[in-house]
């Protein structure tokens, strides 16, 4: 095997899309500052332990682990950002109001996560913390929504649900572990024989309430079924209200509904949404929120948020054309060199020739090029 071969799902970045994905890294960083949003850089390594305590612990397949020479101890590449960001809340802030906060930066999978999917994800995304209200999940969608306007997404879509429906139906009902893992299962695919079959000795309303999951999918007119079929269960009432709030605000994106989608289950703890676009083969941001994140780090406040990744997105927007840049000879004179700075800080790309080599700077697609005429240096069409 050649040395030069990289590990499967892994992959280096060319100038021509490592420029785009930087461009989208900074427009997306910039939308998150607007909200209010402040940066963070946590490690791409600590503690196993830390990484992978509460939430984190559906991670550890995906996270790659090795050997502290330092200490002795166990150490995670880490397979996301969130648990990371939530331990900046808790211990290194430690804030008792709102906290926005949003970080970039890659990661590392054991696997892909999806077909064809890079192991070295480059992760964006924006966690509110210590509000618990809709308002903050209502936040965190648009703007999720806003980072792909600013991308360039199109024809985009909201699939929204909550957790916390199916929970409300199995609210009080004895089940084993394994049978409430399977339960999920069935709901997930849409199996109602096999749903049946789980929750025979179930009580009527949650029986039938979960039947009903099945069939509630599609556009706002769910949430009116949803009210009719499980008003039984009265928890279930304030859930659909805030689905509708938060649909009723979204705009330049349809919206669908899902109310049997549990995927998450075991991390969100209320509403989550997935965002598509017909330009992509997956969803492309995943969000909602996820009050239990904290508490491993000893504060259990509300938190939400969402993720996404720069390395997928770029192949879901319209491929930039990038201003061509102006070619130069090597500067000899002081007013050459004052004429190529003065060019760079107007925010013109400026390539010198190098002496005695080929013209390597039309790689850069140079279109003008700087000239002595006249008695003065200026730009003129190539």
């Amino acid at each position: 095997m050649s040395a030069w071969l990289l590990p499967d799902h892994i992959a280096d970045v060319l100038p021509s899309e490592a420029g785009h994905i930087e461009e989208l890294r900074r427009g997306l960083l910039d939308t998150a500052r607007s909200y209010g949003y402040e940066l963070v850089m946590p490690p791409l390594l600590e503690h196993l332990e830390s990484l992978l305590t509460g939430a984190g612990e559906a991670l550890d397949l995906q996270t790659f682990k090795l050997v502290d020479q330092i200490s002795g101890r166990m150490m995670g590449l880490r397979a996301d950002t969130t648990q990371q960001v939530a331990r900046i809340d808790a211990h290194l802030l430690n804030r008792q109001g709102v906290t926005r906060l949003c970080y970039c930066g890659p990661a590392l999978h054991t696997w892909p996560d999806r077909p064809h999917a890079t192991r070295e994800p480059l992760q964006f995304g924006a966690e509110i913390y210590g509000y618990a209200g809709v308002e903050a999940d209502l936040e965190v969608l648009e703007l999720a929504l806003a980072c792909l306007r600013v991308a360039d997404v199109r024809d985009i879509s909201v699939d929204l649900a909550d957790v916390r429906i199916v929970r409300s139906l199995l609210a009080g009902v004895p089940v084993e572990a394994e049978v409430l893992r399977e339960v999920h299962a069935a709901l997930a695919v849409k199996d109602a024989s096999e749903l049946a079959i789980l929750t025979r000795d179930f009580p009527a309303s949650s029986r039938d309430g979960l039947q009903a999951l099945l069939q509630l999918y599609g556009d706002k007119s769910v949430l009116i079924e949803a009210e009719k079929a499980l008003k039984k269960t009265p928890a279930v009432r304030n859930m659909l209200s805030n689905l509708k709030l938060i649909a009723d605000r979204i705009s330049g994106a349809s919206v669908t509904f899902d109310l049997a989608d549990l995927r998450g289950y075991a991390y969100y703890s209320g509403m989550r949404f997935s965002v598509y676009a017909k330009s992509a083969s997956d969803t492309l941001v995943r969000g909602g929120r996820y009050d239990e994140v904290g508490a491993v780090f000893g504060r259990n406040r509300p938190a939400a948020g969402f993720s996404l990744d720069l390395k997928q997105l770029i192949d879901a927007v319209p491929r930039r054309i990038f201003k061509a840049a102006i070619r130069a000879p090597w500067a000899e004179t002081v007013d050459a060199r004052a004429a190529i700075v003065a060019l760079r800080v107007s925010g013109e790309t400026v390539v010198c020739s190098l002496p005695g080599c080929g013209r390597e700077e039309d790689d850069l697609f140079c279109d003008r090029e700087l000239v002595y005429a006249d008695g003065r240096w200026i730009v003129q069409a190539v």
